[in-house]
């Protein structure tokens, strides 16, 4: 087969666009004159067409005769897969680690520079190593006062090196003093009130800090025990008149969710959690963002997943609008109260949008 013919069943053949794209997958193609092969998506020189020749897999590639690019490393699993095992691995070793690994040390062992292993960790996990560490410490902390051990016990298991500079953060951490989170919450006063909107149950509850639960459903006996499970040992209260206006302050944005909530809010999460549930507070009524806009916009691009998580958690609707996220193609996904709320809380949202 001459050049010229080479080149033209080259170019006829679709995949061959998405070599020039740099984009696709599942297959690879190799190159005559330099006798390596590539993914389509490999950064290096377009090749000349009539040198291309095309592979179902790798191994086909490499009995006839090519070895692989050393740019985008054909032979290894794609680097998506890499870095998450990369970072599996390094949060293993720093779950096992009584004080915060080097990121110098973090690097070495994943054979990266410390930057390019900083940047990949936090786009796959979400969070810093230093942050990670922090969590997983604050997690072992949780663990250990849940199993009623002694508080003093229970922050040196966890790792906490002074006692004084835990307390300085105990309540970003817990919500609540570490003896109270040890109780399950006794002597923690929760006021809660159970009523009816437009789309169905409504629980609002509240602590001493602000609204820390906003839930909706069908039965409003689930609602109550689900915050039960919630707060084992506090003591949960019926709101008095004072706070039945508040209540239905929050019914007023289940209605008009555009409105926003001006009471304050006791929101407890983790670091990351925390992170997510802000970025979702920035959505404008009647915009939404996909999973991985969120992501991004945290400076986490590789970890929509773990925003979904994030959104599934969420305490509070509405009051924090992850009715607002949907999937990358515009489609409404998973939500915490359904996804019939969900599609009424948007076309309510833009419903007021196109009416101003």
């Amino acid at each position: 087969m001459s050049d010229l013919e080479r080149r033209r069943v080259t170019e006829n053949d679709p995949r061959w666009a998405a070599v020039l794209a740099r984009t696709g997958g599942g297959f690879y193609y190799s190159v005559r004159t330099t006798g390596i092969y590539c993914r389509p998506s490999c950064p290096a020189r377009r090749p000349r067409a009539e040198n291309v020749r095309f592979h179902a897999s790798r191994k086909e590639a490499e009995r006839a005769g090519f070895r692989p690019c050393r740019r985008c490393r054909p032979d290894l699993p794609v680097p998506a897969k890499r870095h998450a095992a990369m970072a599996a691995a390094a949060c293993r070793r720093i779950e096992a680690s009584e004080t915060p690994p080097s990121l110098k040390a973090l690097a070495a062992g994943a054979g990266l520079s410390p930057s390019r292993f900083h940047r990949l960790f936090k786009a796959a996990t979400g969070l810093t190593p230093g942050a990670y560490f922090d969590a997983h410490r604050a997690g072992r902390l949780r663990a250990a006062l849940e199993r009623d051990e002694a508080v003093s016990d229970a922050i040196y298991h966890a790792g906490y090196g002074s006692s004084s500079r835990f307390y300085e953060k105990s309540d970003a951490l817990l919500g609540m003093s570490p003896t109270r989170y040890r109780r399950g919450g006794a002597g923690c006063e929760i006021r809660f009130a159970v009523g009816e909107c437009s789309l169905g149950a409504i629980l609002v509850a509240c602590s001493e800090r602000g609204v820390c639960a906003i839930s909706l459903g069908d039965d409003p006996e689930i609602l109550v025990r689900e915050l039960q499970d919630r707060f084992p040992r506090a003591e949960l209260v019926g709101g008095d008149g004072e706070f039945e206006r508040q209540v239905a302050r929050v019914v007023a944005l289940i209605e008009a969710p555009a409105l926003g909530l001006d009471l304050p809010l006791d929101i407890r999460g983790t670091a990351f959690q925390k992170r997510v549930w802000q970025a979702l507070t920035r959505i404008p009524p009647g915009a939404t963002a996909s999973y991985g806009d969120i992501a991004r916009r945290i400076g986490s691009p590789g970890s929509a997943r773990a925003v979904a998580r994030a959104c599934a958690t969420n305490p509070l609707a509405v009051a924090i609008p992850c009715h607002r996220v949907v999937r990358n193609d515009g489609n409404l996904s998973g939500y915490r109260w359904g996804i019939a709320r969900k599609r009424v809380l948007l076309e309510r949202e833009t419903g007021a949008e196109n009416t101003d």
